[in-house]
């Protein structure tokens, strides 16, 4: 290949992620590219880009480009080759990033994975499915798309079993059941409950990983890392050391193994971090990555290989210079906190623990007041320590000791609980719902009505002495079929069922999970379900001490960027803030027209307005205002392959009757996006789930809302660090609150974040 000046660039694609482990591997990365003299670009989603300030500083240059739509980044990465010249090298750190990274440098014609080779290791079972046609040891496993797949599985194979996600990591979701007894609680606890998912033969033996790079097309082992991982059910790493300490005969015939593996699967460029476990039947091998290990072990190969750069040895490869790594002559480990669940207290010897010299890195998440939950993924790890020794014994015992040093300090909270019920405030909360018209600030048109009132429905849970402890609030709006009364009704009786079941359970989360799942299955209404859900994760999360985002997990909401709706009939601002056009009127063209020339991104909103003359009528001008983002134009969906076809930069969105993961999955397969409401839904939770099925297909994912006042804006936009657009402007209508262009959370207060507004938001 070329590596003229003109054409000595590395683009990383993916950049990093939002965590501390994966900003330092994404820095390395382009720091050692620019030691080479390597001009370095970054893409990732517009989000993650502003919240890792400090990858986009150690690059020349970053882009937008949502690497989780493999063919519009290989689009770009061409496009940009026409003006720029291609990179010498693509490349990418992150997991979900793969796809992506082969596909562009398959476009590009430089080195890299084959698309397919990297898509079969993604996909859990069909990589498992080519081991084992290769003739390589592998557990039974199954493909799975409900309970009854798991128990015919379960009784056609020898126990115990392991239940995982098709294409997930940090262990999220994957659980070891020992009988069907125990499979109900696994399947709850999966990503995406309504996904395929895999149960496979649980192995019995010692775990290993096996780190390396890629040189000349063919797999070089680093090291063999030794894995220490909490008890089942669940298979969080608790440790690791490298090298190994295994017997010369048996590293040997583990590479062989790895190696021989990676060859078969087609893999021949990068990194690699292979999993596998040693049994008494021999090697049998786990999942396959084309990416460097986590777990810090970036950190630790270089203090083992004294002066080995894992990533500028993948450069000088691409580049045709010679490649020698250093001889493996010390050892590392990484030893992770794992305080008990409950509200920490008091943290003691952290300066000393981290100031000791065999450190490498150490970070520790927790300071008094923070909650500490139970740890069932590598996501609920809260810091770690990585140290560097002679050999891995010492490696493995410094870093178990400094830990133990750190004494975390942990009140249960079911003891605050009961402490509180002491007091008055943990029984049985008293239910109140009210309604209450109201008219909007001005009327809304879309294609279909017009809309004047709403009707705000509240649900109060209260204490025995009156004092609201949790609340939820929505607007139902009859032109929706939304009945505010009997919404009101529906709610307060699921409400008084739900009371009784979230008095002092250890998880405040899974009863109301499993309740308002069976309340959908029973027909109850999503407004209900979504008005009950927000008063009791409120509630819930208040005495916890935490907001409800991070309660459940989910990012820090923060800043949120919004669309300003302009509905049917009324004026165009054309000051360049993101607009969203409702149309479907008789003036559809003319309001078209008038957006030639906007400087400003375009979401065109026709509420399934158009029919195949209305489509046929205004392709033109939608092909020439080549908007962001098209959304449910017609309302026959056998016309939307030919609207994707005929607008290739444009995301096409369905929105109306998109309310259940069937809906969801409909959405994502048949125009690629969807636009997710809370409303339609019944609540964060299954919104959440659509989200994750758009987002495991690659899909366009808008957050969106109806009038609704800001209480249920702010529950809806913790989502927002989810999703590619966030079309949460409904309460402007509902409200006297000020319209901007972006506002901030309060999202450090227990319960539900409120709305701030203030310069810091940009509004």
């Amino acid at each position: 290949m070329s590596t003229t000046s003109e054409a000595r660039r590395m683009l990383l694609i993916g950049g990093g992620g939002a965590m501390t482990l994966s900003v330092d591997v994404a820095v390395q990365a382009l720091e050692q590219a620019r030691s080479r003299g390597l001009l370095t670009h970054v893409t990732n989603q517009g989000d993650t880009l502003a919240a890792t300030p400090e990858v986009t500083a150690a690059a020349d240059g970053a882009t937008a480009v949502d690497f989780t739509r493999p063919g519009e980044t290989a689009d770009w990465a061409a496009a940009d080759a026409g003006s720029a010249g291609a990179p010498a090298v693509v490349f990418g750190v992150r997991e979900m990033a793969q796809v992506a990274v082969a596909e562009t440098a398959q476009r590009l014609g430089v080195p890299g994975n084959p698309p397919e080779a990297v898509r079969r290791i993604r996909t859990k079972d069909a990589c498992r499915e080519a081991l084992a046609a290769a003739g390589f040891r592998q557990p039974a496993v199954r493909l799975c798309h409900g309970e009854a797949d798991a128990l015919a599985f379960l009784a056609g194979t020898a126990g115990p079993w392991v239940v995982k996600p098709r294409d997930g990591a940090d262990s999220a979701g994957v659980r070891k059941v020992t009988g069907p007894a125990d499979l109900p609680a696994a399947l709850d606890r999966l990503p995406d409950p309504e996904a395929p998912f895999l149960v496979e033969e649980f192995v019995q033996g010692e775990e290993f990983s096996v780190e390396g790079v890629f040189l000349g097309g063919a797999p070089r082992v680093l090291a063999v890392t030794a894995k220490e991982k909490l008890a089942p059910p669940y298979f969080v790493e608790i440790g690791h050391v490298l090298p190994a300490p295994l017997p010369q005969d048996t590293r040997q015939e583990i590479e062989d193994t790895v190696g021989a593996a990676l060859t078969a699967l087609g893999l021949r460029f990068g990194l690699f971090h292979v999993e596998l476990w040693l049994t008494a039947e021999g090697i049998v091998l786990g999942e396959v990555h084309a990416r460097i290990g986590g777990g810090w072990i970036h950190r630790m190969l270089p203090h083992a290989r004294t002066g080995l750069e894992l990533y500028g040895a993948v450069y000088d490869d691409v580049l045709g210079r010679r490649v020698e790594l250093p001889a493996l002559t010390r050892a590392a480990a990484t030893r992770y906190f794992a305080p008990p669940a409950g509200r920490v207290t008091a943290v003691e010897g952290w300066e000393e623990a981290a100031a000791h010299p065999a450190v490498l890195h150490a970070e520790l998440r927790l300071a008094p007041g923070d909650v500490v939950g139970d740890f069932r993924s590598g996501g609920d790890r809260v810091g770690a320590v990585v140290v560097g020794a002679d050999t891995p014994e010492e490696a493995r015992e410094l870093a178990r000791e400094l830990v133990d040093s750190v004494r975390i300090t942990v009140e249960p909270l079911t003891g605050t609980v009961a402490a509180a019920g002491a007091a008055g405030t943990a029984g049985v909360p008293e239910v109140a719902v009210t309604v209450e018209p109201r008219p909007l600030t001005s009327s809304f048109q879309i294609s279909h009505m017009t809309i004047e009132t709403v009707d705000i429905v509240r649900l109060r849970l209260r204490r025995a002495d009156g004092t609201t402890e949790g609340e939820g609030e929505i607007a139902a709006d009859l032109g929706y079929g939304q009945d505010g009364t009997a919404i009101a009704a529906e709610a307060e009786a699921l409400a008084r069922t739900l009371a009784g079941e979230c008095t002092a359970t250890a998880d405040p989360v899974e009863p109301v999970r499993a309740r308002l799942a069976k309340a959908a299955a029973d027909g109850v209404s999503a407004p209900a379900r979504m008005l009950v859900e927000m008063a009791f994760l409120d509630r819930a999360a208040r005495r916890a001490g935490v907001p409800v985002w991070q309660l459940l997990g989910l990012p820090e909401p923060g800043r949120v960027r919004l669309l300003h709706t302009v509905p049917i009939g009324e004026e165009i601002p054309l000051d360049g803030r993101p607009l969203k056009i409702k149309l479907g009127g008789s003036d559809d063209e003319e309001v078209l027209r008038s957006l030639l020339g906007v400087d400003a991104p375009l979401i065109l909103d026709a509420n399934r307005g158009w029919d195949r003359a209305d489509w046929e009528r205004l392709r033109p001008l939608v092909a020439a205002l080549a908007p962001a983002v098209l959304e449910d134009p017609v309302r026959d969906p056998g016309l939307i392959h030919e609207i994707r076809t005929a607008l290739p930069g444009t995301a096409v969105l369905l929105d109306e009757g998109v309310a259940t993961p069937a809906d969801a999955e409909f959405a994502v397969r048949v125009a690629g996006g969807l636009n997710v409401k809370l409303m339609r839904f019944g609540g964060l939770l299954p919104a959440l789930a659509a989200l994750t099925t758009a987002t495991e297909y690659g899909a366009a994912r808008m957050l969106g809302c109806f009038l609704e006042p800001p209480r249920a804006i702010a529950y809806a936009a913790q989502l927002a660090g989810l999703c590619d657009w966030s079309d949460l402007d409904g309460h402007f209508w509902v409200s006297d609150d000020p319209a901007v262009a972006a506002y901030g959370l309060d999202s450090s207060a227990p319960g539900i974040p409120r709305i701030a507004y203030g310069r810091d938001t940009g509004a």
